[in-house]
């Protein structure tokens, strides 16, 4: 199918020249082109006389010696050789498109288009590595949340396991999950750095600092140290809730 599209792709490149060569029309040569030159020259010291830039005699002079140059040409145009017809013309430009096609297959080549689809076959893989691997997160964070159930909540163990859940969900970008887990972990003890990283998860899901977020901000920066490396960013979270 691919080859019919190629022959119809060069069939519309060619049809002006086709076209042309049916009408009868031919290219300019050298010798049609050099007539022209002559012409335009006559134009020229016709335009130089009007102007004042030649006096009449030079002027006549020069015309004299280009028409002389002109009748020259012309008489050689006459005594060349025929120029081919329409069919030379007709003839090249299926010869063209015939030859391309000859060169390319003896290239080795194919309009398969076997790169793209090579580089599509990529990409496919490369979605359902992702999504192989996603599933397999998901059932780790299933069988971490059926352990937590089962575990005492107020152990060390158990504080442990949400925080790694919280890291887990917000890996996948489930941030409700992750700030889920981690309120559990804060239950426990408090601790300025994962407070911080608790508002900024909610306020992120929730697309604004909600009052639970501002609260978590304050605490944090009230507990954590001076230079703590997100204490400005959680001073313009709890600005944006309206705090102080």
């Amino acid at each position: 199918m691919i080859w019919l599209w190629l022959l119809v792709v060069a069939c519309v490149t060619l049809a002006p020249v086709a076209w042309f060569a049916g009408q009868g029309g031919r290219l300019r040569g050298r010798r049609d082109a050099a007539l022209a030159l002559h012409r335009a020259q006559l134009t020229e010291l016709d335009r130089d006389l009007a102007e004042g830039r030649l006096l009449p005699a030079e002027h006549a002079a020069a015309r004299l010696e280009v028409q002389r140059r002109l009748l020259r040409e012309a008489d050689d145009a006459e005594a060349g050789p025929a120029r081919s017809g329409p069919f030379g013309v007709v003839l090249l430009t299926a010869l063209v498109p015939a030859l391309a096609v000859i060169l390319y297959v003896a290239a080795g080549g194919a309009p398969d288009f076997r790169a793209r689809e090579a580089a599509a076959r990529q990409v496919a893989q490369g979605m359902a590595a992702q999504a192989r691997q996603t599933a397999e997160d998901e059932a780790v964070i299933a069988r971490l949340r059926e352990t937590l159930a089962k575990m005492d909540s107020h152990t060390d163990t158990a504080r442990r396991g949400y925080v790694m859940l919280g890291r887990a969900e917000l890996s996948l970008g489930h941030l409700p999950e992750a700030a889920e887990a981690w309120r559990q972990a804060l239950a426990q003890r408090f601790e300025p750095d994962l407070g911080a990283e608790t508002a900024e998860v909610i306020s992120e899901a929730q697309a604004h600092v909600t009052p639970e977020a501002a609260n978590l901000f304050r605490r944090a920066l009230a507990e954590a140290p001076a230079d703590a490396p997100w204490r400005k960013a959680a001073e313009k979270r709890v600005s944006e809730a309206g705090g102080s």
